[in-house]
């Protein structure tokens, strides 16, 4: 008798663990999985704060001006023999946020809109002529030039915000 009762009662705590397992993995599902690890289930990564003065300094260093116009800003002369095809950056600006440009400098490849090949973006390979700057910049560079992009969009003849 003693152990039917206590198979009962190890049956019966075991249905009580597999109701708490269960609700625990309900919670997690509900809050997201890294819930237990202090991570709210809307987080999202954020990029530090950049500085466009400091962006447009990249854009230079890095010679992006080789490639892509900016209208209103000036930048050193470029040789033809030199100049690479990309899209003009100005108009872009108020059409896409922080993290599409960081993305964009990281991954080229990432987002190439359809007419890329008509507008000779794309090489042979049908991947973007521009190279990832991964093992170039630094985050912050990334941040500062993303910043600066953006900044563009509220630029009037040389300035920009």
């Amino acid at each position: 008798m003693k152990w039917a009762l206590r198979l009962v009662a190890l049956l019966i705590a075991s249905g009580i663990l597999s109701l708490v397992s269960c609700s625990k993995q309900e919670k997690q599902k509900e809050t997201g999985e890294m819930a237990g690890h202090g991570m709210a289930a809307d987080w999202k990564f954020t990029l530090p704060a950049g500085d466009a003065a400091a962006g447009r300094k990249v854009f230079i260093e890095v010679e992006c001006y080789k490639c892509h116009e900016v209208k209103g800003e000036t930048f050193p002369a470029v040789a033809p023999t030199e100049k690479g095809v990309g899209s003009e950056l100005s108009q872009m600006a108020g059409m896409h946020p922080l993290e599409f440009f960081a993305e964009s400098i990281m991954n080229p490849n990432a987002v190439i809109v359809s007419d890329a090949k008509h507008k000779g973006y794309l090489g042979d390979d049908g991947k973007s002529k521009m190279p990832n700057y991964n093992d170039v910049l630094t985050v912050k560079q990334v941040t500062d030039l993303a910043t600066y992009l953006t900044s563009l969009k509220g630029q009037q003849h040389g300035t920009h915000r």
